[in-house]
């Protein structure tokens, strides 16, 4: 993973992936249901909306630390959303992500997750990067474990997952 700083925000860039900050004309068009010729046909997804409907309530997530556009670097298409729920609350941070279903199976969660976590972990006042997975969901639960994280509990039929700064600077 490596950063550029092609954006307002530093992007993080992958392997395969650019994880962009979304602006503030993304969200708009999300909301509005416009289309950009630079996003998969199946984007935006539900999830996607639903986070572009809260960044006037949240306008940190808009920020550096916020929520991103997944992007193929090869072809430059947004294929999903990844976001920290910011700021984080005693040294936690909760991850979210989606990708939408005509890029599913390509590994591109797992690497945008690392990457954001990873990314969360070198900030100075994070210490553990959270996530929470219905149990019913495994394509998410392999996301989640392939990206590092472990399951440290389970409440019904939601499991929760962590990475630690420690396990990230063993990695």
């Amino acid at each position: 993973m490596s950063l550029s700083s092609s954006s307002a925000h530093a992007d993080l860039t992958t392997e395969r992936l650019v994880l962009r900050s979304w602006t503030t004309v993304e969200a708009a068009a999300v909301l509005g249901e416009s289309r950009f010729a630079h996003w998969a046909d199946d984007f935006p997804a539900e999830g996607d909306r639903v986070i572009a409907g809260l960044f006037d309530q949240h306008p940190a997530w808009l920020d550096a630390y916020g929520h991103r556009l997944i992007i193929e670097r090869v072809g430059g298409l947004v294929v999903g959303s990844i976001g920290l729920f910011w700021p984080p609350s005693e040294g936690v941070v909760e991850i979210g992500y989606g990708v939408v279903p005509s890029r599913r199976g390509r590994g591109y969660a797992p690497e945008a997750t690392e990457a954001l976590a990873r990314f969360a972990l070198a900030a100075p006042d994070v210490h553990t990067v959270i996530a929470d997975v219905e149990l019913s969901n495994p394509p998410s639960v392999r996301v989640l474990e392939k990206a590092g994280f472990h399951r440290w509990s389970a409440e019904g039929n939601v499991a929760r997952y962590r990475i630690t700064s420690s396990e990230h600077h063993r990695g």
